[in-house]
Order: structure tokens, then C-alpha cells, then sequence
């Protein structure tokens, strides 16, 4: 089946985004420089999934930063919602992420970048999520989306690697066992 893989910045009391979807604290972060590892991670992911909310903030940014299919899931969207230049990369559904992945494995894909709060949740409580790189940003901004939510049962993490970088951000990537 296709793999799910994570690359998400956090801060460093947890949030991947203010509870509006902004990411203004994320935007403000001095990195010029650094590689994090990002354009290498996107070259070996076929797509993207991400959820509504990730996907209006997407919209917001003066380019659309993705070059690969991306497939929003979604209860609340619909095509409409998405703009005509993008109707050619960009499609939505209403699968639940098991059959999301059988589903993008019928279509050739092998490894699927998994992004937004919810829906990284979702793929990790059904064991879908394969590994996780981290970025920790150093800031705390108190309230907002979390990354990590409630869970039934532990999930067990091997540490790959950790690296830091001279702006204070610090990079660790995970294996879920």
C-alpha cells in the first residue's frame, strides 16, 4: 500500500498553526540559508494529502507552492471551491485514509507527503504514517492547531536523526514502529 510520510514545522509548545490556520509566526522565522531538507523530502513523495484547512491556507500564498497532485480530503469543499488553474493537480475527497491509500496506490503512487493537523492525526491513528520529520521552530505561541492529538494507545518512535540549525530551529525524524 502507499506509504504516508510527514514534514511539518512545529513550535516548540506544539502547534503547526494558529487556531485561524495562520502561520504568520512560522513566516517570520530568519532561516535564509539553511536547508531543511524539504525539496529533497518533496522529490521522493509522488503527491500530497492534506485537509480543508491546510488547503484554504494554501490558497492564501501568493503562488501556489506545490508542483505535484495534491488530493484535499475534505466533507465540507467542493470542486467549486477549487480555482480553475488548479483543477489539473488538485482533486478532492471524501475517503477516509485507508481507503485513500488503496485508492492512490491504484494510481501508481508509492509515497504520499501527509500534511494538517487533523488529517496527520487521522493517518497516524490508522497506522498509515511511516516516519515523521519534525522541524521545531523556537517559539511558543500558546494556542492554535496541534499536531499530536489524543490517541487510544502509545505509539512507539525510533529516532533516525536530529540536527540543528543556526537559527535555533532543531530537525528530528522519526520511524513509527
Amino acid at each position: 500500500m502507499t506509504t504516508g510520510h510527514v514534514f511539518i514545522a512545529m513550535s516548540l509548545d506544539g502547534f503547526i498553526a494558529r487556531r485561524n490556520h495562520g502561520l504568520d509566526w512560522l513566516m517570520k522565522q530568519k532561516t535564509e540559508g539553511e536547508d531543511h531538507g524539504y525539496d529533497e523530502f518533496m522529490a521522493g513523495v509522488d503527491g500530497l494529502i492534506m485537509g480543508s484547512g491546510s488547503f484554504r491556507n494554501a490558497l492564501t500564498f501568493d503562488e501556489w507552492p506545490y508542483r505535484k497532485p495534491v488530493v484535499v480530503m475534505s466533507e465540507s469543499l467542493s470542486e467549486t471551491d477549487i480555482p480553475a488553474h488548479l483543477r489539473n493537480t488538485v482533486s478532492l475527497t471524501r475517503r477516509g485514509p485507508q481507503d485513500l491509500m488503496a485508492s492512490l496506490e491504484n494510481q501508481g503512487w508509492a509515497r504520499a507527503y501527509v500534511d494538517g493537523g487533523q488529517v496527520v492525526q487521522s493517518f497516524i491513528r490508522a497506522g498509515l504514517v511511516d516516519d515523521m520529520t519534525i522541524t521545531l521552530i523556537p517559539i511558543l505561541i500558546g494556542t492554535g492547531r496541534r499536531l499530536f492529538g489524543e490517541l487510544d494507545t502509545d505509539i512507539d518512535l525510533e529516532l533516525l536523526a536530529s540536527r540543528s540549525f543556526p537559527s535555533g530551529l532543531v530537525q528530528t525524524r522519526y520511524r513509527i514502529l
